[in-house]
């Protein structure tokens, strides 16, 4: 007897699930390895961009975008929250066998990551899929931030624990943020590819790279990204 979904599912979302698997991985690696997982989230991330060309040149299922809101949940909110624990659990020793006031941020910001990330995956699945922009920030970009700035070196606790509660604002905010041009992504894609593949390239020059364009549209895209014709255009974002 066939799988339920032979016949289902597409391509699509059998790169979908990859996402989801990298992603799980990405959680299992990162108490021992917490600059491996974050390139794992970043690959997902590349996964997830992938899904949405093999869409437009296979087709998809009725099912995909419900997968696409899960499979972000273990690559986009669980296993960044996970990075997070794991490099700020390192640099302050702490442990939930002895907790301290440490502890508690040190877990308790992450895990609110993750309730807002899933909040925000619920709302888009629900109300965005079909608009050029999405309201809050993208647990994508939310992801790749904070993975390309643990690979780049600059995550300090205190500093990648802001970010984080940054994120746990902005990710269930009513901030519209405009979807990304196809050459944008593309060019997003390359340069996650390369601070997967390359990491310590010229000074982790790829990281860096990645970390800026993060920010960048994190910061200005409300603003100053929108097309002539969408409906958050003219400084009404």
């Amino acid at each position: 007897m066939q799988p339920r979904f032979v016949g289902r599912l597409s391509l699509a979302d059998a790169v979908t699930v990859t996402n989801a698997m990298v992603g799980f991985v990405a959680v299992v690696v990162a108490p021992g390895d917490p600059e491996l997982a974050a390139r794992l989230v970043l690959l997902a991330a590349v996964a997830d961009g992938l899904d949405g060309v093999v869409a437009r040149w296979a087709g998809s299922s009725a099912a995909g975008e419900y997968l696409d809101s899960l499979a972000d949940v273990a690559s986009f909110a669980v296993a960044p929250a996970v990075v997070v624990v794991a490099v700020v659990g390192e640099a302050w020793e702490v442990s939930v066998a002895d907790p301290t006031a440490r502890t508690v941020l040190a877990v308790g910001l992450p895990a609110l990551f993750v309730a807002m990330a899933v909040t925000r995956l619920g709302m888009y699945t629900a109300f965005d899929t079909a608009a050029k922009h999405t309201e809050g920030a993208p647990s994508t970009l939310a992801a790749t931030i904070l993975a390309s700035a643990v690979l780049a070196g600059v995550a300090q606790p205190q500093v990648l624990l802001a970010g984080t509660a940054v994120f746990v604002y902005l990710m269930v905010s009513t901030v519209r943020y405009p979807d990304l041009l196809a050459r944008d992504a593309l060019l997003m894609g390359v340069v996650h590819s390369l601070a997967v593949l390359f990491p310590e390239f010229a000074g982790m020059a790829f990281p860096y790279a990645l970390l800026t364009l993060g920010l960048a549209y994190l910061t200005l895209s409300p603003r100053f990204y929108w097309r002539e014709g969408d409906p958050a255009a003219n400084g009404n974002a």
